[in-house]
């Protein structure tokens, strides 16, 4: 596993720091100067997202967005180490919080992967620079965790599919310009996982309605969605009829190992909130806070081995899913010991509490990262199949 940056690699980090350092301020983790908090309203939720999309040009037009991106798709062309590179010093700087993950670290890949050089030329480049905003229409009222048991469906009608069906659980669909849609082209395949489709719909598209569900926290970062008789050109099908579960498995993937390599909330913003809340002498939180360190160190080394994989060019697998877990416990850690800290403070809400309410928001935003990407319980399977070698648990299902 390599830990230390090589000399290019040191080289590089070097010029993105100035870079960075020539067009924003650091982020003092230790001073309090937090993350801010998610939009509570759609107005915010525009302006936020036309802030991140300003800063996606700017860096776009410097050359640090999708270093690791072949050229042609408005890379660099960079090993992909350097990506992880950009995003680690980026962690450091008081920039727009990364709007375009799905867009990037997600879509992107898979089109990489899947899709023919028309689709790239269409898509590739305007998700880069921020032009493009992703959703993920994968997740149903009746297939969630059991995703291939999908009932969305489309039928092909001359040269286009027509879609109908109900999504949920989508993130930012209320803002997207596309997303990445799965849904049963074969109702009669005789394996679940058969018959499925991936395609790109333009979320403008007529018979599309996007209701956002408001979270106890106050923001309305998912939405329902629903397709009435959608019509989808046929050349937005990525990768071939019926086979779009292997397509989707690329999307998963890197939807867990983006989760699994967020940076989230810096130990150190803890500690000063239990400075402020003179609970640091607690020895009982003192262990939480010890172990909360162990925890995001554990998660940081194993960063490096991913890092380490994806810079011999080698494929993330199920270690995906174990940095995603770790993610898992570390966010519900975390949102549990900042109530914690607070006493009973830890019940006031917005601008009456700490920081202005961010961390009851980080405690009751917890399950989005837990659940999304697949649940926890998802990622045990895959690592007890995949790592452990352990049969596969007997299912009713074919």
């Amino acid at each position: 596993m390599d830990v230390d940056d090589d000399p290019i690699e040191a080289a590089f980090r070097t010029e993105v720091a100035a870079w960075l350092a020539s067009v924003a301020a650091p982020r003092d983790h230790a001073g309090g100067e937090l993350r801010r908090l998610r939009p509570k309203t759609h107005e915010q939720d525009q302006a936020d997202l036309e802030e991140a999309r300003a800063f996606q040009r700017t860096i776009a037009a410097a050359g640090y967005a999708g270093v690791h991106w072949p050229e042609a798709h408005g890379g660099r062309g960079l090993p992909a180490a350097m990506g992880v590179i950009v995003e680690e010093e980026r962690a450091r700087f008081d920039v727009p919080n990364n709007a375009f993950m799905v867009g990037i670290d997600m879509a992107g890949p898979t089109l990489m992967a899947h899709a023919d050089a028309d689709q790239q030329a269409r898509w590739l480049p305007g998700t880069l620079r921020g032009d493009l905003h992703w959703c993920q229409l994968f997740s149903e009222p009746d297939a969630g965790s059991d995703l291939a048991s999908l009932a969305t469906r489309a039928e092909l009608d001359g040269d286009e599919w027509v879609v109908t069906g109900q999504k949920v659980w989508t993130s930012h669909a209320h803002l997207a310009d596309l997303g990445m849609l799965l849904a049963r082209t074969d109702p009669g395949a005789a394996r679940r996982h058969d018959g499925i489709s991936f395609f790109v719909v333009d979320m403008a598209s007529p018979g599309i309605d996007v209701r956002p569900l408001r979270q106890i926290d106050g923001p309305a970062h998912f939405n329902e969605v629903f397709l009435d008789e959608v019509r989808i050109p046929a050349r937005n099908l990525v990768g071939p009829v019926h086979g779009g579960w292997g397509v989707a498995r690329t999307t998963l993937t890197s939807e867990r190992t983006a989760i699994g390599a967020g940076v989230g909330v810096a130990v150190a913003d803890l500690l000063a909130l239990a400075r402020r809340c003179g609970a640091s002498d607690d020895p009982v939180l003192r262990q939480e806070l010890a172990r909360l360190h162990t925890r995001r160190e554990l998660q940081r080394w194993l960063g490096y081995r991913l890092r380490t994989a994806v810079s011999r060019g080698q494929v993330p697998g199920a270690e995906a899913s174990v940095m995603k877990l770790l993610n898992s416990h570390h966010v519900e850690h975390v949102g549990a010991l900042a109530i914690a800290v607070q006493g009973a403070a830890g019940m006031l809400w917005d601008d009456d509490a700490e920081a202005d309410g961010y961390w009851q928001d980080a405690f009751l935003f917890q399950w989005s990262s837990r659940i999304g990407g697949g649940t926890e319980q998802i990622q045990r399977n895959i690592i007890a199949e995949r790592v452990l070698g352990l049969p596969r648990e007997p299912s009713a299902s074919p």
